[in-house]
């Protein structure tokens, strides 16, 4: 009888096992693993970031936490408008995506800029903007930022990453 009884939990145990290790759960374990991504801040990326928390504090919102890999995949934009000599949110929807996977995230936004020389220009510039204002002073939790020069130019692109996670 106990030779039954041991028989019934391993098999109870093994598919509880099945099941808690699905392929789905697999990939996001691998994805959230992927997140985890070096970026060096140059000093004009941190100073954008303190003007946005500094302005969110002002005006009674919770700073954002920085997330490498938000800032990686800002950077992938820059240098996809760079490239292509392009200022837009092309591709957005699986930037967006992607986050969400990886980071959990519920909502995520953008803002771009292009061609401002401070940190305080490309900042005054978005909050005179009702869509880049309304992403600064949105429900968010975390984000992300890249400001990649053009070589050939030395012309600014800037990509900002807003997400609630």
């Amino acid at each position: 009888m106990n030779s039954k009884l041991f028989r019934v939990y391993f098999f109870a145990a093994l598919l509880c096992f099945i099941v808690s290790c699905t392929a789905e759960d697999n990939d996001t374990e691998s994805l959230n693993e992927s997140a985890v991504v070096n970026y060096d801040y140059s000093a004009v990326e941190l100073e954008t970031m303190a003007l946005i928390n500094n302005y969110r504090v002002s005006i009674g919102l919770k700073s954002l936490e920085k997330i490498n890999y938000i800032s990686y995949k800002s950077e992938e934009h820059d240098n996809y408008m760079i490239t292509n000599n392009v200022v837009n949110h092309n591709d957005f929807e699986a930037r967006s995506t992607n986050i969400m996977k990886v980071l959990g995230a519920k909502t995520v936004s953008e803002n771009i800029a292009y061609n401002y020389n401070s940190a305080k220009g490309v900042f005054d510039a978005w909050l005179r903007s009702e869509g880049h204002k309304e992403n600064i002073e949105g429900n968010f939790t975390h984000f992300g930022i890249s400001i990649r020069e053009d070589p050939k130019t030395g012309e600014k692109y800037y990509t900002n990453i807003f997400v609630k996670i």
